[in-house]
């Protein structure tokens, strides 16, 4: 089984319904790392090596946070401007992450309709994705499509349970289905 490094960012984890279910959810499982960003960096001071000592030990990792503006939450942007850095991740002979693969699971807080043309946010939730993916695809990862669960901030506690349980159950088959060191992608 591949070793999992959660990087959770919630700039307010205490007012999180979903992606504290969603974290959960992924930290009491076997081979799982944990690292809560805000919790650790709640000054944005990074301790780069720590972060690249733990992405070095993983094979998958998870970045889990909430949409913010159409992206990630501030502090989880600055940790790959500070840990995703030339010569480690990317630029040339630089491989720490080929490899290993990426998966963005989020909480978005408007419905799954509003990411749609004539919806509040007039695009595709796929639209908003591109940069976090491209983050990985950059680095070498292998990319896994996000898990998102929609309408975070008017969920149901059942609305909440079904995401656990799908989000346990494609973690499950993801780590079931997924060889030790995946293929690198093709770095451009």
């Amino acid at each position: 089984m591949p070793n999992t490094l959660v990087i959770h960012a919630h700039p307010r984890p205490g007012q999180s319904v979903v992606t504290q279910t969603l974290l959960e959810a992924l930290t009491p499982l076997k081979h799982t790392a944990v690292r809560s960003l805000y919790a650790l960096y709640p000054d944005f001071d990074i301790d780069v090596a720590a972060e690249q000592e733990a992405l070095s030990r993983a094979d998958l990792i998870v970045w889990l946070a909430p949409v913010h503006w159409y992206s990630v939450p501030a502090l989880m942007k600055h940790w790959f401007d500070q840990v995703l850095t030339h010569g480690w991740a990317y630029g040339h002979g630089a491989n720490a992450l080929h490899g290993k693969t990426a998966w963005w699971v989020a909480s978005a807080g408007g419905a799954e309709a509003t990411y749609a043309p004539g919806g509040a946010h007039m695009r595709p939730f796929a639209d908003y994705v591109a940069p976090i993916e491209h983050t990985a695809r950059f680095c070498g990862m292998h990319w896994l499509p996000p898990f998102v669960v929609h309408g975070g901030h008017s969920c149901t506690t059942k609305q909440v349970d079904d995401a656990r349980t799908a989000l346990v159950q494609r973690l499950h088959h993801h780590l079931a289905n997924m060889p030790a060191r995946p293929a690198p992608e093709a770095q451009p």
